[in-house]
């Protein structure tokens, strides 16, 4: 565990101490793996406020042979910024005059890379993944991980957290908590008119010919639809996967499960698709074979 001790951060967005995990591997391979947990508004706040420590399910279980990152060295970054891991500002949430949240994610997502280029300096192969709050932050964290890592092959893993959204909701909340540096000037609909960040994503894939990315979702996730309803949570899912499929077809991918679970990764990394586990696909886009294709249940 590594612990940092500062007043304007890295800190949980009320003030909670913020720390985070590194675990060798056998391999010279890296999973950065960003945990999820809520994220808080102007109007209503359900993140969490301590982070979740490391614990060995999923994906992050150092003990199954059969999984796809079985030997990886591990960074763990537990999620209490309560900006999506996007932050740079402070709020007062109760009209008394004293800021109270303490939206640090880009701190908190900064000084974690560097303790793990710290740690893990020189690897072949780098998978970002990221469920919930953590799936909007493979996002954030992928240009950092890139400034690390100028020359390594890096797969962007999103589960449950695709930015599909009503329109005017993200700008809101990035104002809210000074985030939009993370969008580039030269990316002028980042944040489309409808409200998703689908063109986002499209960005960093035509940027980087170095990165593969995925997403991972149900059809009507019982969290991430919230804003928008199931149906049309799915339709804007399925058009956003199948645009950045077609836009760069050997490096989207994406999995769309029947249903209305919220994160997989974790959860159900043995979720059994048709033909095989979602732990298998992932092995698939990882190992970079011609059979990873996107699958809609």
């Amino acid at each position: 565990e590594h612990i940092f001790s500062s007043e304007d951060g890295p800190v949980c967005f009320t003030g909670n101490q913020y720390s985070m995990f590194t675990r060798d591997g056998s391999t010279n391979n890296l999973l950065i793996f960003l945990q999820g947990g809520g994220f808080c508004s102007p109007l209503v706040c359900e993140a969490i406020e301590e982070g979740i420590p490391l614990i060995p399910f999923g994906i992050l279980n150092p003990q199954d042979s059969e999984s796809p990152v079985f030997g990886y060295s591990l960074g763990y970054l537990p999620y209490c910024d309560g900006s999506l891991w996007m932050g740079d500002g402070t709020a007062d949430s109760d009209g008394d005059g004293v800021n109270d949240r303490f939206f640090k994610g880009l701190q908190n997502l900064s000084a974690s890379l560097d303790v793990v280029a710290l740690e893990y300096p020189m690897p072949d192969k780098i998978v970002i993944a990221g469920n919930s709050a953590g799936g909007f932050g493979v996002h954030a964290a992928l240009p950092l991980v890139r400034k690390l890592y100028p020359d390594v092959k890096i797969y962007v893993i999103n589960d449950s957290g695709q930015g599909i959204s009503n329109p005017g909701g993200f700008d809101m909340l990035t104002s809210y908590w000074n985030a939009d540096a993370f969008f580039p000037a030269s990316c002028n609909n980042c944040i489309g008119t409808d409200g998703n960040l689908t063109d986002y994503h499209r960005y960093q894939l035509t940027e980087d010919e170095d990165v593969v990315m995925t997403y991972i979702s149900s059809k009507q996730d019982s969290v991430s639809s919230a804003a928008l309803g199931g149906e049309v949570f799915e339709r804007e899912l399925i058009e956003a996967a199948t645009e950045l499929n077609a836009a760069f077809p050997g490096r989207f991918q994406s999995l769309i499960m029947n249903g209305d679970q919220h994160t997989y990764l974790i959860r159900t990394f043995d979720y059994q698709l048709s033909d095989f586990t979602l732990k298998r696909w992932v092995g698939l886009m990882i190992n970079d074979s011609p059979d990873w294709l996107s699958i809609e249940e």
